[in-house]
């Protein structure tokens, strides 16, 4: 519901809205559009097995970015709706520059989960550091609302 949320906030934003730059993580909001599809794709590498993340990767447009967003979040769905209770406790190891762990796909979901949330939210700051007031609300609880009434 988030995600959708803020691809609906910034589809209809002009690309130089998006493109303007503001101090935050990323300078634009496009930008930081493309690091949450990075960070979701190289996730989705390790929770899926499949380790065939490209680093070199990086969309410019935001139909780019919008559509592969929509298409990585529905795979990732997809594949988390058809997994057990024993495939989500299921360890995978994660070495790489940065960092090394050995957590569960369950912790990779959740982490990858909680990174887009953390850089939605620094989204609708951006935007309303250049003009964009009409931010939709993105909280789990609305979320949940939204979820029963449908």
């Amino acid at each position: 519901m988030g995600r959708q949320q803020i691809y609906k906030l910034a589809s209809d934003k002009s690309e130089e809205q998006l493109n303007q730059e503001v101090p935050s993580s990323f300078p634009t909001i496009l930008q930081t559009l493309n690091h949450i599809l990075q960070t979701q794709e190289y996730w989705w590498s390790h929770i899926s097995e499949s380790n065939d993340f490209d680093f070199e990767k990086k969309l410019s447009t935001k139909e780019e970015i919008f559509e592969a967003l929509k298409k990585t979040s529905a795979q990732l769905m997809a594949y988390v709706q058809k997994l057990s209770e024993l495939d989500l406790e299921k360890s995978i190891k994660v070495e790489s520059q940065w960092f090394q762990c050995d957590f569960t796909k369950y912790e990779y979901i959740q982490q990858l989960i909680l990174h887009g949330t953390y850089h939605r939210g620094q989204i609708v700051t951006m935007g309303r550091s250049i003009g964009i007031t009409d931010a939709p609300m993105t909280d789990f609880n609305y979320w949940n609302l939204y979820k029963a009434q449908q």
